[in-house]
């Protein structure tokens, strides 16, 4: 199952911080991910979009989110749960939703009006979205909203530099019409603590503040109307319209004098400008803190100021990248600063009183291009055609270290087996080493002319490292030691495609675009071994775990499995059909039509070898089974329609007399456009392009402990695991296994009985029970009269109570005595039991670093500590002794 997102922490839409503000709501495409800021985590939620996603909406108590795509499709989000309670569809694109501080209701703004609805679960309704009231007024599109403390009123921000503000009910004192002042479109309106005073900004950096000459608890309700007369207008409203609007009200641009009257009034009391020294280009985004009167704004060239209202006073004005600010949100407390690059795939939040970072994070902004699993399974590296090489930690998802030698595309990266080096190649001509122990490069491989490198192997020892070239046709061979180059390897009359080292023999397999497989045996001269001959051009290569196979895979779309030793071909699997390539918008030929040139462009074994993960230009990954030569699962990638090739057939409501609307381009000069003007010109840079990336699958790798693999894909790097999901899969279940019977047998202390009736049933949280209730005196006993199914079982159970459980001594004696009681009959069945081991090598490996580095850091402070005392008493015996002398002299004096 989808277990989460790495690689990808922003792209469009609105941030937003958790009730308790720990934690950060972030969307990635048509995703949505949860940054756990306390506990250093990241989550990515289980649900899907249609579209990428524009603007989310957090309920005030937290437990429900509106997420709203391109095209105004809406998903109500159960936050606790996490899953879809409800869709919606608005028909337009939304610029903005936000829910009620009572949480009652909520606003969405849509074309140029704004709707407000009743907010899913305070009411028992069929419906969860019933609208309540439809506001007009603003003469252009809406962009903002910003709610009252007591969700009395509302202000909406439009583009026709005019705002609003209107009643969630009906006020007879309060009359709907706009606030002028301001020469350029309305980023953001904000209400003043418990006050109608209202701020607003637009986006030439002005900042206007508006005085109300009533107080909150001043505003008189409105006494009902004649509810037939009203029922029978809406009713005959209703009839002309598609969609029911409800009640509607019209705002006032010019209200006269009459109508003004013992109503409430606004006036502007100041106007200030940020932009005095004119070093911005334009402001983007703004967030305000009503209790710490804390106002951010983010502009267009990166930087972001931090004002104090109503003096403005500037606190601080710091620059995050040269890219604008996409938006900005602040925690409850006021503490904590969210910022969000979406033209970077930049996520920060700042602490701003002390200066420092809570969240630092940042995808490849290009696409992801390959990945690779260190040996325990703990970290994932990748490369990016932005040149960079990333480490990510699987357990949090975050991204700990970048490094960013690289000049060129990053085309091919991998772990040695000590898990502590990285090896990337690059079409800058380079192949780097870097060291995860300090963080540097510290071998550059280079070859004896300039090429272009396409792919990377380096055998089990991590001595020898080799890269094809795909414009010389050779493969280059170094020494990890020396750095120096041992040979090239010349024969192949193609671009070099992938390079495979055998797992447990000194063979490397080359694979090239001449249609051959050649084999070169490292020890002997580097030799061609075998050259293996295929009917297409070849695009990957992947030994199996224990080195007995190798997978082929063709242009012609062809898996083929040979037996390496004997050059003999022992199977093949027809993969073109399950590619299921979709249709790009530009297409002339169907779907069908276009996959039969479509081929997988890589391959990886699973740790037990028995399946075969495939990935290429498609939104399928195909799971075979390499015996039975059969498909076993399609896993689709994405369902996100913003990517290209993702539909099967044309949408005809897209074709028009001139051609397909896809040919229009819609992104110059769109706010999301290039920042910086041209001489002359009022948008954005007319020669800016829109594009549509195509959905494609880059690389896919197992993960060593078997338990889930990842793949990096045009929306970022997936990983789907075994553990993510609540299945009941019991295994040997008869009559007498159920968890009343496992209970008897632990009252009776019958040990290792319960152990094996709970294995039967297969539940997770009775076995740990069971576990739980052994003495550890008892665990040696236990352990030996364990028979060998259970003795494997009980390892992955181990391996993965570790990731969670608190009891690590207790977990740590059944570790040890379960490998020192039946190592010998494990080593027999090693290549079968492998990833289970390399799990709990993962596991282990992970507290060890952790316990480790406190340990440190108590022994760092205990030394300090000492210092500290042992200063302050030689301190102390320095200033003791001078006083002893005198006293010695005066009894002295005393004698005689």
């Amino acid at each position: 199952q989808f277990s989460g997102l790495l690689g990808t922490v922003y792209r469009r839409g609105n941030l937003t911080f958790t009730r308790d503000g720990n934690s950060l709501l972030s969307p990635v495409g048509n995703r949505v991910s949860l940054f756990d800021l306390k506990n250093n985590k990241c989550e990515t939620l289980p649900l899907a979009t249609r579209l990428n996603i524009v603007c989310v909406g957090l309920s005030p108590d937290g437990s429900l989110a509106i997420l709203i795509d391109e095209e105004g499709a809406a998903l109500l989000v159960s936050l606790i749960g996490k899953c879809v309670i409800h869709q919606f569809y608005f028909h337009k694109p939304v610029h903005s939703v936000s829910f009620s501080p009572d949480g009652k209701k909520f606003v969405i703004t849509k074309d140029n009006l704004a709707y407000l609805y009743h907010a899913p679960g305070k009411k028992r309704e069929f419906n969860a979205f019933v609208l309540d009231k439809t506001y007009y007024g603003p003469y252009d599109e809406t962009t903002c909203i910003d709610w009252t403390d007591d969700s009395k009123c509302f202000a909406v921000g439009s583009k026709d530099m005019s705002t609003w503000v209107f009643g969630a009910e009906r006020w007879a004192n309060l009359i709907y019409y706009s606030l002028g002042g301001h020469k350029d479109i309305i980023v953001a309106c904000f209400f003043e603590e418990n006050s109608l005073d209202l701020y607003t900004i637009s986006q030439d950096a002005a900042l206007c503040v508006w005085q109300c000459d009533t107080e909150l608890d001043g505003l008189k309700p409105r006494p009902p109307k004649d509810a037939t007369k009203e029922e029978n207008a809406e009713e005959n409203d209703e009839e002309l319209l598609e969609e029911p609007k409800g009640e509607e009200i019209h705002g006032k641009a010019n209200p006269n004098e009459q109508e003004t009257r013992e109503k409430v009034k606004y006036s502007r009391v100041a106007k200030y400008f940020f932009n005095k020294e004119g070093d911005f280009n334009n402001l983007t985004s703004a967030a305000y803190h009503k209790k710490t009167h804390l106002l951010v704004t983010g502009f267009a060239s990166g930087v972001f100021h931090l004002h104090e209202l109503p003096e403005f006073n500037l606190i601080h004005s710091l620059s995050i990248s040269d890219q604008r600010i996409a938006s900005i949100s602040i925690n409850c407390t006021g503490d904590w600063i969210a910022f969000g690059c979406s033209g970077l795939g930049q996520l920060l939040v700042w602490e701003w009183q002390s200066e420092s970072y809570v969240l630092k994070q940042q995808g490849h902004f290009n696409s992801m291009v390959s990945l690779a699993y260190s040996p325990d399974g703990q970290y994932i590296v990748t490369g990016g055609e932005d040149g960079k090489v990333k480490v990510w930690n699987t357990s949090s998802s975050f991204c700990f270290v970048t490094f960013t030698e690289h000049t060129s595309g990053v085309t091919a990266v991998t772990f040695t087996s000590t898990g502590y080096v990285i090896l990337s190649a690059s079409l800058d001509g380079t192949v780097r080493a870097f060291d995860l122990h300090r963080y540097r490069n510290f071998r550059t491989f280079t070859s004896p002319r300039p090429s272009q490198f396409s792919c990377l192997a380096v055998d089990s020892s991590g001595e020898i490292v080799s890269a094809g070239s795909q414009d010389s046709f050779e493969i280059f061979i170094w020494s990890m030691q020396s750095g120096r180059l041992l040979d090239v390897l010349a024969g192949h009359e193609g671009p070099i495609s992938s390079l495979s080292f055998n797992p447990t023999k000194c063979l490397l397999a080359s694979a090239s675009w001449d249609k051959t497989v050649k084999l070169w045996d490292m020890l002997d001269s580097w030799r061609t071994k075998e050259t293996l001959i295929m009917n297409s051009d070849v695009l990957v290569v992947a030994f199996r775990p224990d080195g007995k196979e190798l997978a082929v895979a063709a242009l012609n779309g062809q898996i083929t499995f040979w037996d390496h030793e004997n050059a003999v071909q022992i199977g093949s699997i027809e993969g073109r059909h399950d590619l299921q390539m979709g249709r790009k918008e530009l297409d002339k030929i169907t779907a069908k039509q276009a996959a039969k040139g479509k081929s997988f462009t890589t391959l990886c074994y699973s740790a037990d070898g028995k399946s075969i993960l495939a990935g290429g230009l498609s939104k399928f990954v195909c799971i075979y089974n390499v015996k039975e030569q059969i498909l076993m699962k399609k896993f689709e990638i994405s369902c996100n329609h913003s990517l290209d090739a993702m539909e099967e057939y044309l949408d005809r409501r897209k074709m028009t007399e001139f051609g397909s609307m896809a040919l229009i381009d819609e992104g110059c000069g769109g706010e999301d456009g290039v920042a910086i003007p041209l001489p002359g010109v009022k948008r954005g840079d007319m020669s800016y392009r829109h594009f549509k990336p195509e959905i494609r699958v880059t690389c896919v790798r197992f993960s060593p402990t078997g338990r889930s693999w990842a793949t990096t894909t045009t929306e970022g790097l997936l990983i789907y695991s075994l553990d993510s999901g609540l299945i009941f899969d019991p295994f040997e279940l008869d009559i007498d296994v159920t968890p009343s019977n496992i209970h008897k047998m632990l009252r009776q202390k019958e040990y290792t009985m319960a152990i094996i009736m709970a294995f039967k049933l297969n539940e997770k949280k009775l076995i740990q029970e069971v576990i739980e209730a052994v003495p550890s005196s008892e665990v040696d006993v236990v352990c030996s009269s364990l028979p060998d199914l259970y003795v494997e079982k009980l390892l992955e159970f181990l391996a993965s109570a570790f990731e969670i459980s608190c009891h690590l001594e207790f977990y740590l004696i059944w570790a040890h005595k379960l490998l020192m009681l039946h190592g010998q009959k494990l080593k027999t069945r090693s290549v079968k039991l492998l990833p289970v081991i390399q799990f709990l090598q993962k596991s282990i490996q992970r507290h060890f670093e952790d316990v480790s580095k406190l340990c440190e850091w108590n022994i760092y402070n205990i030394k300090y500590a000492l210092a500290i005392s042992q200063q302050r008493g030689v301190k102390r015996l320095a200033e003791e002794t001078p006083v002893d002398e005198e006293e010695l002299d005066s009894d002295s004096d005393y004698l005689m």
